[in-house]
C-alpha cells in the first residue's frame, strides 16, 4: 500500500532501490575505522526492521562480510554504500546518503568518536561508543 511507505531511497545509478514501511531510527554516524574507509569521513546510517524494508533490483546489490559481526550492502554498478546489516538481524542499517528525502530524519549520536579521523571535530554532546 503506496500510503504506509515511511521512506524511499536508492543508490545513485538507479539500479538499486528501497521502500522502508515502519518506523525509522535516528541517524547515527560511526567514525570506526572500517566506515571511514568505506565513506572517508564516517558513515550515517538509520535504521528500519528487516521485515519493513523492501529491495529492488537485488541483481545489482552485494553483500560484503565486513566482520564478524556485520555485513555491508552496495551496488554493483555505481559503487553506492547502501545497507549495514549486523549479525543478530534485529535491524538493517540504511545510508542516509540513499534516502531521496532525508529530512524526515533525526539526528543521533556519533559513534565511535575516539577513531575519528583528526581534522573532523564531534560535537561532544553527542558522542557515545555503542555500535549502530
Amino acid at each position: 500500500m503506496e500510503n504506509d511507505v515511511t521512506a524511499r531511497g536508492g543508490c545513485q545509478c538507479g539500479a538499486v532501490r528501497w521502500e522502508a514501511r515502519g518506523p525509522l531510527r535516528e541517524v547515527l554516524v560511526c567514525h570506526c575505522r572500517m566506515c571511514r574507509h568505506l565513506l572517508t569521513l564516517g558513515a550515517a546510517f538509520s535504521a528500519v526492521a528487516p521485515p519493513d524494508l523492501t529491495i529492488e533490483g537485488a541483481r545489482a546489490l552485494r553483500w560484503y562480510r565486513s566482520s564478524p559481526f556485520a555485513r555491508r550492502g552496495f551496488c554493483t554498478r555505481c559503487g553506492t554504500a547502501l545497507f549495514w546489516e549486523p549479525s543478530h538481524g534485529r535491524h538493517v542499517s540504511i545510508s542516509a546518503g540513499s534516502f531521496d528525502d532525508a529530512s524526515m530524519l533525526a539526528p543521533g549520536h556519533h559513534l565511535y568518536p575516539d577513531q575519528k579521523t583528526p581534522w573532523y571535530d564531534v560535537p561532544p554532546a553527542s558522542s557515545d561508543g555503542s555500535r549502530p
